[in-house]
């Protein structure tokens, strides 16, 4: 049987790598987008191209009264395309970057990244674990930067992150009963659009992240998406409960 994967946020940067990684491993990809449909049907073209199933539906994780909506499309989707009402892998990446320098942290910033760091992803995986099959994944993306501390602007975004990957703990517990495996995947820097794509475009930004790098260089979006295709596959059932850090050797 064809596995399913939905991943959130999977029009551009690490979304759009693991959406690609899964498909390479054969997986048939969902992917939501917040505002560019073009770029995300673009996505899912390409994935279809290859051969693998595919489709594009929106979701604003800012806006948890739209979930049952959202679980409705999914499961009108599924049936459609798929014949079954259950998926395989949940990739909770959807996500952005504020920073928040210490004594200018505002209360709009702080629900901001709450909002789609923290509460949506818990509520929307806590809606959609009964369509998830027995045996599947749940993969939440945190990062780096809830084990070093680097620029303290960034230190609400990785507050938030940090909750999330606590949250992974109790998740994993509660879902182990049924063999749904729940990680937390941390990615170090990475050459995306995060941060106005500082990693990606900036020479001296990099080279001073890979000053203190085992691996000599920042990571590149298909880095991410191999360790997303890696930790969720079959093979990996007896991975739980844990934090997985994907940067190369960062900051050791």
């Amino acid at each position: 049987m064809t596995r399913i994967a939905l991943v959130t946020g999977g029009n551009r940067g690490i979304g759009r790598a693991a959406a690609d990684a899964l498909a390479d491993d054969g997986t048939d990809v969902i992917l939501t987008y917040r505002a560019n449909r073009d770029e995300a049907e673009e996505v899912a073209g390409k994935l279809a191209a290859r051969g693998r199933t595919a489709a594009a539906l929106p979701l604003d994780l800012t806006r948890p009264a739209t979930f049952p909506g959202f679980a409705e499309q999914l499961r009108a989707l599924l049936r459609n395309r798929w014949e079954t009402d259950r998926f395989d892998i949940l990739v909770n990446n959807a996500g952005f970057d504020k920073l928040t320098p210490f004594g200018r942290t505002t209360t709009d910033d702080i629900d901001a990244l709450y909002a789609v760091h923290v509460r949506g992803p818990i509520l929307l995986t806590e809606l959609l674990a009964p369509m998830i099959r027995d045996g599947g994944r749940i993969l939440f993306t945190s990062s780096g930067l809830t084990r070093y501390a680097a620029n303290p602007a960034y230190s609400v975004y990785a507050a938030m992150k940090g909750a999330i990957e606590v949250y992974t703990k109790y998740a994993a517990k509660v879902l182990g009963a049924r063999a749904v495996t729940v990680n937390a995947l941390a990615p170090g820097a990475t050459a995306t659009d995060f941060a106005g794509g500082v990693i990606r475009d900036d020479e001296k930004y990099r080279a001073m992240v890979t000053a203190n790098h085992a691996s000599g260089r920042v990571g590149e979006p298909e880095d991410i998406g191999n360790a997303v295709r890696i930790v969720t596959a079959e093979a990996a059932s007896w991975i739980t409960a844990q934090r997985i850090e994907a940067s190369g050797g960062q900051s050791l």
